[in-house]
């Protein structure tokens, strides 16, 4: 091996203007080529940024060496995977990130439901039998008691606070882009404010909300109350409300959703 030949090394990528950084590593083509990490899900923060690479350890140009390169790299990535909000790697030893996993799950549901698979295969009155016997025989989350469910719960949630990770990592700006698309998702949806014609809104307006409140009510309980959605952790099937509140209680992320009519 000369100075000039190609390397194995392991990376870490870091930006100038943010705290954010990647761990990586590469079996190079040609000595010194230019290589900046191959993401996926946050790609956009290269584009955006200014990262920068930094060479943390060269091994030998073999099987050996690049097998030992990505041994240490999932030793470097483990204590930070899922708990620091500034690492951007979204996978480690072959498991994805909490990210990556919600949003395959919820891929993974709705291309059962439409392609009328494992749960969806099933009527509405078999899933609900299945919940029911899962229910009496105290199986899957049934098998831990409420009480513990909700301690459980409020240790995560604290976890999650002290950790800045889940809901509590969310950044105020984050928090508006969601108001946002929620709005635009009641707006698609016609429920809420959204039920009502100009002509209504306009006689709430100029009354002060007193008249045609209920009525707008009645129109967006009448078109969410016939939505059914499937809990993606338990399959348990309900109206969108319920469905929270239950998820809550069994400490699931109420992301974990699927509607499926």
């Amino acid at each position: 091996m000369t100075a000039q030949s190609p390397r194995i090394y392991i990376y870490k990528i870091i930006f100038e203007e943010v705290l954010y950084y990647y761990y990586g590593v590469h079996k190079e083509k040609k000595f010194n080529e230019y290589y900046m990490g191959s993401p996926e899900t946050h790609k956009w923060m290269w584009n955006f940024y200014t990262p920068k690479k930094q060479i943390l350890q060269l091994f030998n140009f073999t099987d050996e060496g690049w097998l030992e390169a990505l041994d240490i790299e999932e030793r470097l990535i483990r204590p930070v995977f899922n708990t620091d909000k500034w690492c951007l790697n979204e996978a480690c030893g072959g498991k994805f990130s909490i990210d990556v996993s919600r949003k395959n799950g919820q891929k993974t549901g709705k291309k059962m439901y439409e392609e009328k698979r494992g749960l969806f295969a099933l009527t509405p009155e078999e899933r609900s039998e299945i919940g029911r016997k899962t229910f009496e025989k105290a199986i899957g989350c049934f098998s831990v008691p409420p009480e513990e469910r909700t301690k459980l719960s409020s240790k995560v949630g604290k976890r999650n606070c002290e950790l800045g990770i889940g809901v509590a990592g969310r950044s105020k700006e984050k928090m508006t882009e969601d108001g946002k698309k929620g709005g635009t998702k009641t707006k698609e949806l016609g429920v809420g404010i959204f039920a009502l014609t100009k002509e209504e809104r306009k006689i709430i307006s100029s009354n002060g909300g007193k008249i045609g409140g209920s009525k707008g009510g009645k129109k967006g309980g009448k078109t969410t109350g016939t939505q059914r959605w499937m809990c993606l952790e338990t399959g348990y099937i309900t109206t969108p409300g319920p469905l929270s509140i239950y998820q809550k209680k069994q400490g699931i992320d109420t992301s974990k959703r699927v509607r499926v009519s």
